[in-house]
């Protein structure tokens, strides 16, 4: 599909030619992508599905449901995500453990139309549109509107208690959508989906706006549907906006430079990929991406990238001297797998040269030191551990590795092979999770159990490196979880499959590290005291 330059400038910022991929598709309609610079995912809203859904190089998934038909969303400074809800009318905020707060409902009183779009400026206010989409069918909630015009508003810093406060004539817009910065913050554009057109304000230096003119007009085509609807700026003050056929971007002075084309009808966009150069395309019942040579203004979230990853994981190569600590309130420690059967000399995969790397490791004895720790630090403790029924009901056999569990008569529950192996035994207060699969994950009560907690960081040890250690690592990645691999408090059949996990897949999805940097990082004295009373469970 070839994309339109109607200026010779326009090839400086997309290749004519440049592929559009489909990312995803089968959706409602989409809208609202965002995407994290930390956690490398995009987010996005399929409004009529009531959910919100997340794209990653895994594929697409579910993150919500319901999201009260949800619409626009962006990151604050601090990477909590901000949403616009056409069901509830307000623009609310999602912390990283789930919690919800209202950070806009009502003006003079009364509801907000329907909260559809917003960005956030560098002194952490929030600019968003109140159009009335959100109060019609299939895209919200059908329902009387309490205000009488639609406008655009700014929730001030540290006033979430208060309304926010309208920017602009009551009556100057039809229904205000796509609203977005200028690189140094001085000028603020904001489309009108009815009038097909956008506006542009100065911003003051107090976040008001003032001298409000025409940017750009006639967005529409006879031949094409689409209107103005999402829009974004360049690092080079280049405004994009979805409209008809596809992604139109303007020069700052207001003049077409071209048309990047999109296979179905277009409503938002936003740039990521590693180094912001993947232009994501919310298009009806598909999410497109196409790969452009200029990335976005420099949003507030995206510049807390390098101090978000320290705080929320280690460095795959930490220091040593405790400078990069852990919460221990947000973590929790996973021993899975340390069973006799699996590393122990007289176990069923003894022949493995299981239990040969587990004591080349120091495995046992580095798991239980870290335990200890763990425990005088608060941090809970969750045993995973791989138990077959009498008769192996529910085992399938889909894998060798689920075959040799049966050929071997492998941790039958109830007999030896099934236990924790000496030292490693579940202690008061510990959670123990029986699972019949390679992954934590599946058909367990894991993740109940990590939410009770509110636990959002799994420091994960246990057997086997390449097998139930990696499917865990890789799975907590994709549901959003930090995973901490302290490597030497892991072992599997030897040492080379040990270093080709470690080294490659780990270094993808972990924070890869040792036994010692997680203690001092947590504050964990690891002395091996007895510890297992201090908790109640």
């Amino acid at each position: 599909m070839a994309h339109e330059a109607v200026r010779p400038e326009f090839r400086k910022l997309v290749d004519e030619h440049a592929p559009v991929r489909q990312v995803g598709s089968g959706f409602g309609f989409t809208e609202g992508p965002i995407w994290h610079p930390v956690e490398k995912h995009l987010l996005f809203s399929d409004m009529p599905g009531d959910v919100r859904r997340r794209w990653d190089k895994s594929g697409v998934r579910e993150a919500l449901r319901p999201t009260n038909k949800a619409n626009g969303l962006t990151y604050d400074a601090e990477l909590n995500l901000l949403a616009c809800e056409h069901a509830t009318s307000c623009v609310v905020l999602f912390r990283p453990d789930g919690s919800r707060e209202v950070l806009a409902s009502h003006f003079e009183g009364r509801e907000l139309n329907s909260p559809n779009d917003l960005c956030v400026r560098s002194d952490g206010s929030i600019y968003f549109s109140d159009p009335w989409y959100g109060r019609m069918p299939r895209f919200g909630v059908e329902r009387p509107r309490q205000l009488g015009f639609q406008g655009v508003y700014r929730i001030a810093p540290g006033s979430r208690d208060a309304e926010p406060q309208l920017l602009v004539d009551r009556y100057l817009f039809t229904q205000p959508n796509g609203l977005c910065f200028s690189p140094d913050e001085t000028l603020l554009y904001v489309n009108d989906t009815d009038q097909c057109n956008i506006r542009v304000f100065d911003v003051k230096a107090d976040g008001s706006l003032a001298n409000p003119r025409m940017f750009a007009s006639g967005l529409r085509d006879s031949m094409r549907p689409g209107v103005p609807d999402g829009m974004k700026c360049d690092a080079e003050g280049n405004v994009w906006v979805t409209a008809p056929g596809g992604v139109w971007v303007y020069t700052p002075a207001g003049e077409l430079m071209g048309k990047v084309s999109i296979p179905e009808l277009p409503a938002n966009l936003h740039w990521g990929g590693d180094d912001w150069r993947t232009l994501f395309v919310c298009a009806s019942t598909s999410v497109y991406a196409v790969d452009v040579k200029i990335g976005p203004r420099n949003e507030p979230f995206m510049r807390t990238r390098a101090q978000a990853s320290s705080a929320r994981a280690p460095s795959n190569h930490s220091s040593g001297d405790g400078s990069m600590p852990l919460d221990p309130s947000r973590c929790v420690l996973v021993i899975q797998d340390m069973q006799n059967d699996v590393v122990m000399e007289n176990g069923a995969f003894a022949s493995s040269g299981s239990p040969q790397h587990c004591r080349e490791q120091n495995a046992i004895e580095n798991i239980r030191k870290l335990a200890e720790g763990c425990r005088a630090a608060g941090v809970p403790i969750i045993h995973v551990w791989f138990e077959v029924p009498n008769g192996a009901k529910g085992l399938t056999l889909n894998a060798p590795l689920f075959e040799g569990v049966i050929d071997s008569n492998a941790l039958m529950k109830g007999t030896w092979g099934a236990e924790p192996v000496p030292g490693l035994e579940a202690k008061p207060g510990d959670h123990v999770v029986s699972k019949m699969r390679m992954s934590a994950w599946e058909g367990t009560t894991l993740e109940t159990i990590l939410k009770a907690e509110g636990r959002d960081i799994i420091i994960e040890t246990g057997a086997w490196t390449n097998m139930s250690i990696e499917h865990t690592a890789r799975t907590g990645a994709d549901k959003g979880y930090i995973m901490i691999i302290p490597e030497d408090c892991c072992s599997t059949m030897n040492a080379d499959w040990h270093r080709a996990s470690i080294d490659y897949a780990m270094q993808n999805v972990a924070a890869v590290t040792t036994c010692d940097e997680v203690l001092k990082a947590i504050g964990g004295t690891g002395s091996g005291s007895d510890y297992g009373d201090t908790r109640s469970g």
